[in-house]
């Protein structure tokens, strides 16, 4: 999966680079801040060339797919034998709501929350108001008798019309990551709504469900709502078959006006930002500056990396579905008669600040200075029998091209073959292609 979509598990990174988690849509397991808080924090913005130093460093092409949606850490080329890093489960102790902490407060925010549900037993409440440094949220354990289940609802601001705003409400590629379902839709006012179907984990590795409701409206208004079918996200057992609010009762708690209200509550400071440290544009002031994109080299646009990737292929390989986003990042699924074969490739300028850390002493030098490194070894999500084989290269002037294959058409799939489709040289040949420098 894309490099700049790999969560972190350093607190200082906090969320994914664009969707968060499809957050975020969410913070590395070892941080026990709860999702709601971080998506309400809007700390996605500003970081990108952060995230992609640190996720490079972590694990090589191995990421999680965004999306906003769902997510963990997993590293094939370190951790876990299985090639996943191993967590403890652990649920932080509950922020008691705050009466006097916004002109909307922590308090009132759980009230509307626990007014919008259907009748039942509350407990573990807790929530930040509209002057939260933060920014504001709710959560509680609802209990409906047939099972305790955790819900949340997280508060920001987007730019109207802007790519943050999109992602937030678009449905991932199932080709990248495992959902129930997932359905995106235009609302009478001309919201936008997602809802989302999966788990806390994409690769399941426990059988807790997380359940989504975004909504972005024309006016820049951002109400996330989640629910899990245990009493916390991480670090509690499955207590009922699914979380407590249908996605019909979703679409009610994540659509009231109280939340817009709350939203129009958020204060902004003298230099135009709002309360969670935001530019008008959304940009987080403490964080540093975002890429000018506008000098970003064609190279790293993810449509052309498909492109280049799919001539590439030797002729005995048929692509039968693609995607990527939309930069640095790219995929193919192809078969060459023995079945499908997830290939993947992240393109990525200047990154000989990382040349050291990514390349040791056993990288194979080329005569022109690329720097080579090659690895086979368990799939990036833990699905039965699923290897992935890598190359991994760097040029002289820093551009970094990542390739792999795994023997399956998705990666969090059981193997469907015994090996990829593209074999080790094959890979090798694609990533050392000149195509990639006159790209860029």
């Amino acid at each position: 999966m894309p490099v700049d979509d790999h969560e972190s598990y350093d607190v200082d990174a906090g969320l994914f680079e664009d969707r968060l988690g499809l957050a975020l849509r969410q913070a590395g397991d070892s941080f026990e801040a709860d999702r709601s808080g971080l998506i309400a924090a809007g700390e996605v913005r500003g970081r990108r060339l952060l995230l992609r130093r640190r996720a490079a460093v972590v694990g090589g092409v191995a990421a999680v797919a965004l999306v906003g949606v769902g997510g963990t850490l997993l590293v094939p080329w370190g951790g876990a034998a299985d090639g996943q890093q191993s967590v403890a489960g652990r649920r932080s102790t509950p922020t008691p709501p705050s009466e006097n902490d916004g002109r909307v407060s922590g308090a009132k925010l759980v009230h509307t929350l626990k007014k919008l549900l259907p009748k039942g037993e509350f407990s573990e409440e807790q929530g930040r108001g509209t002057d939260a440094e933060l920014g504001p949220y709710a959560q509680v354990v609802f209990d409906d008798g047939k099972g305790p289940g955790a819900v949340s609802v997280g508060l920001n601001r987007v730019e109207p019309g802007s790519e943050e705003a999109r992602q937030w409400t678009q449905c991932p590629d199932r080709n990248l990551m495992s959902y129930e379902g997932c359905t995106s839709s235009r609302l009478p006012d001309n919201s936008t709504l997602m809802i989302f179907q999966g788990y806390e984990y994409p690769d399941r590795r426990v059988d807790t469900k997380r359940w989504t409701a975004d909504l972005v409206t024309p006016q820049g208004h951002h109400i996330s709502v989640s629910e899990w079918n245990a009493a916390a996200e991480k670090g509690a057992p499955v207590s009922r078959a699914n979380p407590p609010l249908s996605t019909d009762q979703l679409k009610q708690v994540v659509t009231a006006k109280d939340w817009r209200t709350a939203i129009d509550s958020m204060p902004k400071n003298p230099k135009g930002q709002d309360s969670n440290g935001q530019d008008s544009k959304g940009q987080d002031s403490d964080a540093q500056a975002p890429e000018d994109t506008s000098n970003t080299p064609p190279g790293t646009d993810g449509a052309a990396i498909g492109q280049t990737l799919a001539s590439l292929l030797p002729k005995n390989v048929d692509v039968v579905s693609k995607g990527g986003q939309e930069t640095e990042y790219a995929y193919l699924v192809v078969d060459d008669g023995k079945g499908k074969s997830f290939v993947q490739i992240n393109v990525q300028p200047d990154m000989s600040d990382v040349e050291d850390q990514l390349f040791g002493a056993d990288a194979e030098t080329l005569p022109d200075g690329t720097k080579v490194a090659t690895r086979q070894g368990p799939g990036e999500q833990g699905a039965e029998g699923v290897v992935m084989w890598t190359v991994d290269t760097i040029r002289t002037n820093g551009l970094r091209v990542v390739v792999s294959a795994f023997n399956t058409g998705r990666q969090h799939d059981p193997a469907t073959r015994e090996t990829p489709a593209l074999t080790m040289e094959q890979l090798r040949d694609i990533a050392t292609s000149e195509k990639w420098q006159q790209l860029g």
